[in-house]
């Protein structure tokens, strides 16, 4: 705003009180205007328009006794239709909002324990701007909007609550690793069962195999060479693979100590129980 002889300007966004003698006598809008100082013409002041941001740390206390510090957040502005009552209501706008946020913040955030503070921000930020809206109205003020931009637990307790997070991540992370392993147990055990059924088979299969084997041995050669019986060639079939696995186990550059019969007697007991086994399989089957 400048000055210059009997002329005055108000800057955009700005509106002038103009007073004659002392008394308010009209709201000048941005632009030139003539100011007789001589007739007792005179600027009181100044207002902004703009738009204006004020922000407040208020300390209270929730309802489960935890001590926090909200910030809220006003936006407010003047009304210039209302530019008399802004002016010359209040002497400072800033403390009055303030009071109010104060006064709306600790009759709230005790009603809540801390958690539900935080789900309810939005919920405190309505309660303060109505509450402003109403007050602020009767002097000329707009309240544009309200935000609870932080609520900040004491330090201790923040790590507390951290903890306690971390504590239930961790237990669930035990529980899915656990039913992960349980899991990975019962499909190897299902994998070990089949593998076992399977090698059952197999070594039925084997056994039934070789039992036929000797069987068509024994009878070809009884056949083959007239006088032999079947307990003959069932001796010497034992014989010979009694001899082929001794060279098998001495063979083997690994092997363990093995100690089985080695005399006649004991291979006569051995090949008479297999035959044994052999002929009471034939006969079942048959």
């Amino acid at each position: 705003m400048g000055n210059l002889f009997c002329c005055v300007q108000v800057d955009q966004s700005t509106i002038a009180i103009r007073e004659r003698f002392g008394k308010f006598e009209e709201v000048l809008e941005p632009g030139c205007h003539c100011l007789p100082w001589f007739l007792g013409a005179q600027i009181a002041g100044n207002l902004s328009l703009r738009l204006q941001q004020l922000d407040v740390r208020c300390e209270t206390k929730t309802k489960d006794n935890v001590f926090v510090n909200v910030v809220a957040s006003i936006q407010y502005r003047a009304l210039a239709d209302k530019a008399n009552d802004a002016f010359y209501k209040l002497s400072n706008t800033r403390s009055q909002i303030q009071a109010y946020v104060f006064d709306v913040i600790r009759a709230s955030v005790p009603k809540l324990n801390l958690d539900d503070a935080f789900e309810q921000k939005n919920d405190i930020a309505k309660a303060v701007e109505d509450e402003l809206e109403k007050a602020m109205s009767a002097y000329g003020f707009e309240i544009v909007q309200t935000l609870i931009v932080d609520i900040e637990p004491d330090e201790h307790v923040k790590r507390a609550m951290n903890e306690i997070n971390a504590a239930a991540r961790l237990r669930v992370a035990a529980n899915e690793k656990a039913e992960a392993e349980k899991i990975l147990q019962i499909k190897r055990a299902e994998g070990e069962a089949e593998a076992k059924y399977l090698s059952g088979l197999g070594i039925a299969r084997q056994r039934q195999a070789i039992v036929d084997g000797l069987r068509d041995s024994v009878l070809g050669f009884s056949v083959n060479v007239p006088g032999t019986t079947a307990k003959d060639v069932m001796d010497m079939v034992l014989v010979t693979q009694y001899f082929d696995t001794m060279k098998e186990i001495g063979a083997a550059s690994k092997s363990t100590s093995v100690f089985i019969p080695h005399g006649p007697g004991a291979v006569r007991d051995v090949a008479s129980q297999i035959r044994d086994g052999l002929l009471q399989g034939a006969a079942s089957s048959h």
